[in-house]
């Protein structure tokens, strides 16, 4: 049956296993956005000695496990409440557009050595131009609702966004720079070799700069002032219900994965093994060759620990004041790379670190 299945998969042609590739690739992206809240709880939960969510089960089973999907239905039985004097189709609108990037990025993504929907060379280039398509969607939530809390949440939120895609942007020129290539895939392979030769060692301020934007992008805490409960109610989604205002913690979420699975492929590695290339990996014992081994599971670890940070600060962090992350942002993130980058060229002169690879002409 096996044989039967690859021969069928192989006889697709390259559009048709991209469709099934995007199928696949959504489906599991909204379960795990889904088991990703509950995770957020149970460890929140652990953090503070309390236990989380363990009452819906699922099947029967596992305490705890069926609230997402109690969530879930919750919402899709909820009215979508649109304010009278609102902008009615930006309203509707504004949840997609804000979704719609957190899943299309997906596409140049390479998952393992032999998957990715599109292997484009520009996919740094999309990922960008996607992720700045973002900000609109939240800036036409807050003004469509025609609501002053709504709108000034928006405002915050946008200008947050802005500053901090500044700061990622440069951490990614150096990560070009290092690589030689837009192509994710390539990034990827030019930092095969080891632990030692990912991006993370020589690049290490721009690893902190580029993560520390990924979590101001998801305006997630301590840079969740776009949702100030005890300032502005919940700011630009203050008047969306049901599953309208579920499509914006959909993409939130879903914009936590996408950026521990970017941080992962632009400095960790990707789907690189930590022990690849060590001579005597090859001849270990198959219990131990699999440290060397490139694999999906190794981009899957090294995500599920960037987005276990994610939570881990939630609980830990308080809340930045509004002055304090744009200060962060403009005049401590964006000088750091500009230095570094200026470092790289250094090092790009005289050989150093991922300038004296082979690759590098």
């Amino acid at each position: 049956m096996l044989h039967s299945l690859a021969k069928h998969w192989m006889a697709l042609p390259d559009y048709g296993q991209a469709t099934v590739w995007i199928i696949v690739i959504s489906v599991v992206l909204i379960i795990s956005v889904a088991l990703l809240t509950l995770w957020e709880r149970k460890v929140i939960g652990w953090m503070q000695l309390r236990r989380g969510p363990n009452r819906v089960r699922l099947l029967g089973l596992f305490p705890g496990l069926g609230q997402p999907f109690a969530d879930v239905l919750k919402l899709l039985m909820k009215e979508v409440v649109i304010p009278a004097r609102s902008n009615k189709l930006l309203f509707r609108l504004a949840p997609i557009i804000t979704l719609i990037p957190a899943f299309a990025v997906w596409a140049v993504i390479p998952l393992s050595p032999t998957v990715v929907v599109s292997n484009a060379d520009a996919g740094v280039l999309y990922y960008l131009s996607l992720t700045s398509v973002g900000v609109y969607g939240i800036i036409i939530a807050g003004w469509a609702a025609n609501s002053k809390y709504a709108f000034l949440g928006a405002m915050r939120s946008a200008a947050q966004m802005v500053a901090y895609e500044i700061a990622m942007g440069f951490a990614l020129v150096g990560v070009l720079m290092a690589t030689g290539s837009m192509n994710f895939g390539k990034i990827v392979e030019s930092q095969a070799g080891g632990i030692l030769s990912w991006n993370w060692l020589w690049l290490f301020p721009l690893l902190m700069v580029y993560f520390i934007s990924g979590i101001a992008e998801t305006n997630r805490a301590p840079f969740d002032v776009a949702e100030g409960e005890s300032e502005i109610v919940a700011g630009f989604h203050v008047e969306y219900s049901g599953m309208a205002f579920a499509l914006f913690f959909l993409a939130e979420y879903a914009n936590m994965i996408l950026i521990s699975t970017l941080t992962a492929v632009f400095f960790f590695g990707g789907w690189q093994a930590p022990l690849e290339g060590y001579p005597w990996i090859a001849s270990a014992p198959w219990w131990i060759a699999w440290l060397g081994a490139p694999s999906f599971l190794w981009l899957f670890l090294k995500a599920f620990v960037l987005v276990f940070l994610f939570l881990w600060f939630r609980a830990t962090f308080p809340r930045y004041r509004y002055d304090q992350i744009m200060r962060l942002g403009w005049k401590a993130l964006i000088p750091v790379t500009l230095v570094w980058i200026a470092v790289e060229m250094i090092m790009a002169a005289y050989r150093i670190g991922p300038w004296a690879r082979p690759w590098y002409q």
